[in-house]
């Protein structure tokens, strides 16, 4: 044991700060939150998806632009709520995100469709809704999509993903623009995939589509990307083939543990002065940013179970696990992890675990904490790629999520229940 300290200061943003040793969200402590909806609890601040939202609004002031939110980052329909009512468009890939977008009150004319395995029911279903674009990944796509578009009688938007080669520097699991990725055609390739999908009657080429990775926190990879696409834009229209969007995708990375990613709006600034030097100033701009939206706005409020000591490890047992929070599983990710009330306890060095009966069900590594059984702790940055990708693994119930405003806090998504899990089911 060492003595007192406090615990490290909340990365990202000022809406999710102490207040008299009591974290809260905006004005809402998180241990009333605690008390009054149990844990685990994702908890998410409304001004802090804004805030991050107006760095990329401030960045594309006075240009004609469209962003739109990239959901898979997180699907909650009161989240999808607040960037539809802000102006957002929505990148989806799936169908069941299409119809998220639609519950949530977001315009299908401004959804693009991107992945790389669109179902023809998915592509009719998208056109039956009038979607904005299709993000297509492939020739093989090219034709189905025609197809499929012919026998309804219209004709598919799209714009092709490029896969420019350049290396995001980030986890490989989350990049998705080199050439051993699964994702986007080669560039190499590009101009006579354009001729191609100019030449099929269901489809119409609107734009081009770039998108290299994810939690990108340097700027040269998108100055490296941009270049190319812009190469190739100049290569397509020469062809005869007009280019009236470029998408540039998102990935721009946030603060997990002291990272600096450059600000959106800087970011943004550089790029453009790229695209004005090739004259394209005149051109729509599409971005698809995800993480950096809605990463810092939200919090894992859990409890902690047990303080178990060890010979080796000294393991602090919490309520939430790797099916609430899968990241660290999945990419060894870093979540800062903080008490809910600065208090005099003493301060260990624990390994933060989960209840699911796996070895890899672990929160966080070698953690300085002064906590005790029964107090409550945030893991921080849990907006994104969390609730999104929870399961039921362990016959677990996905946790209950809240939204704050203000002083208000209301809840966005009841906790589930083992029935919930068991509806559809039956016995043989």
């Amino acid at each position: 044991m060492s003595p007192i300290s406090r615990p490290p200061s909340v990365p990202g943003h000022p809406f999710i700060a102490y207040q008299a040793d009591e974290l809260q969200v905006e004005g809402v402590p998180l241990s009333r939150l605690a008390q009054d909806h149990g844990t685990p609890l994702f908890v998410y601040s409304k001004a802090a998806m804004l805030d991050a939202l107006g760095a990329y609004q401030r960045g594309f002031a006075g240009r004609h632009a469209q962003i739109c939110y990239a959901m898979k980052a997180n699907s909650s329909l009161g989240v999808l709520q607040v960037f539809a009512q802000a102006g957002c468009g929505f990148d989806i890939v799936s169908g069941g995100e299409l119809e998220r977008v639609v519950a949530a009150g977001g315009d299908a004319a401004k959804v693009i469709f991107s992945g790389v395995g669109k179902t023809r029911a998915e592509m009719a279903q998208a056109l039956n809704a009038g979607i904005g674009c299709f993000n297509v990944e492939s020739e093989a796509e090219l034709d189905v999509l025609s197809t499929v578009a012919l026998g309804m009688g219209l004709t598919a938007p799209v714009s092709i993903r490029v896969n420019p080669n350049v290396d995001p520097k980030t986890h490989p699991y989350i990049s998705t623009g080199l050439k051993g990725n699964k994702f986007g055609v080669a560039h190499e390739d590009a101009l006579r995939i354009y001729q191609y999908a100019a030449s099929l009657k269901g489809l119409h080429v609107v734009g081009i589509d770039c998108h290299i990775g994810s939690q990108i926190t340097t700027t040269e990879p998108y100055l490296d990307a941009m270049d190319k696409v812009l190469e190739l834009v100049t290569s397509i229209e020469a062809a005869g083939i007009p280019i009236e969007h470029i998408d540039f995708g998102g990935g721009l990375g946030i603060d997990y543990n002291h990272d600096t990613p450059p600000q959106a709006d800087a970011l943004w600034q550089q790029l453009l002065a790229k695209i004005d030097a090739k004259g394209f100033a005149d051109k729509k701009l599409m971005i698809e940013p995800g993480r950096s939206l809605v990463g810092n706005a939200g919090v894992c409020v859990t409890e902690v179970l047990y303080l178990k000591p060890g010979e080796q490890k000294n393991f602090c047992i919490i309520d939430a696990a790797m099916n609430d929070l899968p990241r660290p599983a999945m990419y060894q990710a870093f979540h800062a992890i903080v008490p809910l009330s600065i208090t005099a306890k003493p301060q260990a060095i624990y390994d933060v675990v989960g209840p699911v009966c796996e070895s890899g069900d672990w929160i966080g590594r070698d953690r300085a904490l002064n906590v005790a059984a029964g107090d409550f702790m945030a893991v921080l940055s849990a907006g994104a790629y969390c609730m999104s990708m929870a399961s039921n693994y362990n016959t677990r119930g996905r946790a209950a999520e809240v939204l704050v405003a203000g002083d208000t806090a209301r809840v966005i998504r009841q906790r589930e229940t083992a029935q919930d899990q068991m509806r559809g089911e039956q016995l043989a």
